[in-house]
């Protein structure tokens, strides 16, 4: 379906992802607009980011994927107004009767009881410390967190419990947490990712239109690694044929920054993602649609994409092992690469809860 017969023609969108807003594969119609005279030809409609919440039952997702390098993870918010393109997350809106386009990035749900739910699960007598990540679906510090402060609710809950925790944000306003992540870092309990895409930032404000620039981005890294946080450079994705040439250049501005550690993964391209990645490189980079689509299929067996566990987050083939290769060496240069301490379990004890009649002695 094409761009005009998924948006009302009187719309007007500005420093958005998404070029369309088809209805996600779970609903059983498609919306079409047609043009009938009556909107005016630049529309005064301004497509304006809309929050609702969501009263969760539970906070903590746990997985076993053999690809992560995490089993459990806490995700304060559905949607991402940064609106990434490539965005791996994009079809999770689907689930929700809404488009994995448009919709992803302007109707976006907050869940308030967050911090609640973790108190309580943290709890539970049969849980096991692990670390758990933040940030794994979307991102914590998104616009929106600036208001909703969710994100800082739960760092509070985990730093009460000494209860390791890893972030990966896009999102300047980590900057706000200093305070909670500085004390945690001091006892071995936090990293922080911070992905960084390309240095271009005219390339990064149509990747990535509502997400910090690449240079306050580095800014964000020497802030944390100043505070004593250690901090990893995530060069994700790389998109090839559009940011591969940067990978070196990445990771040396990383390092200059003060990140200890780097990591990278490969352009993904799930179910709806893989035709909005294709319609947003027609509207903004037409000459290199087949150069990149060509070097994706080229390590998908043909496809767009697949899912198969030990593939999805690289890609097989000579290009895959290229972009390995380039991107090891350069982190052995620049001493980013082998691995870093473990986050500490050994901390982990429950506090008292409020009220509670023996902590009327703590």
């Amino acid at each position: 379906m094409a761009e005009s017969e998924t948006i009302p023609p009187d719309l007007r969108i500005r420093a958005r992802g998404a070029c369309s807003n088809a209805a996600g594969r779970y609903e059983k119609s498609q919306t079409r607009f047609n043009a009938d005279g009556w909107a005016q030809e630049v529309g005064d409609n301004l497509l304006c980011t809309h929050v609702t919440t969501e009263v969760a039952r539970r906070i903590i997702t746990y997985n076993r994927s053999p690809d992560l390098p995490f089993d459990r993870s806490v995700n304060p918010y559905r949607g991402c107004e940064h609106g990434c393109i490539y965005c791996f997350a994009r079809p999770t809106h689907a689930w929700l009767g809404m488009s994995p386009g448009l919709d992803f990035e302007t109707r976006l749900i907050a869940r308030p009881n967050a911090s609640t739910l973790l108190d309580k699960e943290l709890r539970h007598p049969r849980y096991v410390p692990r670390p758990i990540a933040i940030g794994t679906n979307t991102d914590p510090y998104q616009p929106i967190e600036q208001e909703q402060a969710i994100t800082r609710a739960c760092l509070e809950v985990l730093r009460r419990f000494r209860h390791p925790v890893a972030i990966v944000t896009k999102g300047t306003l980590i900057e706000r947490d200093l305070d909670i992540l500085a004390d945690m870092a001091g006892q071995g309990l936090v990293r922080v990712g911070i992905s960084v895409t390309s240095l271009d930032a005219d390339l990064a404000r149509r990747l990535e239109p509502r997400a910090p620039s690449p240079k306050r981005r580095l800014a964000t890294i020497r802030a944390l690694s100043d505070a004593g946080v250690p901090v990893r450079l995530m060069t994700s994705p790389i998109i090839p044929g559009l940011t591969d040439h940067e990978i070196e250049a990445l990771l040396a501005a990383g390092q200059e920054a003060g990140a200890d550690a780097a990591s990278w993964i490969m352009l993904r391209l799930p179910l709806e993602v893989a035709p909005l990645f294709q319609e947003w490189l027609q509207a903004h980079y037409p000459d290199r649609v087949n150069r990149v689509m060509n070097r994706v299929r080229e390590m998908h067996g043909g496809k767009d994409y697949e899912a198969e566990w030990g593939r999805r987050m690289r890609g097989t083939g000579v290009y895959a092992r290229l972009i390995a290769r380039r991107f090891e060496a350069a982190a052995a240069r620049l001493g980013l690469s082998g691995d870093r301490p473990g986050l500490r379990l050994d901390l982990f004890e429950r506090p008292f809860e409020k009220g509670a009649q023996m902590s009327l002695f703590g």
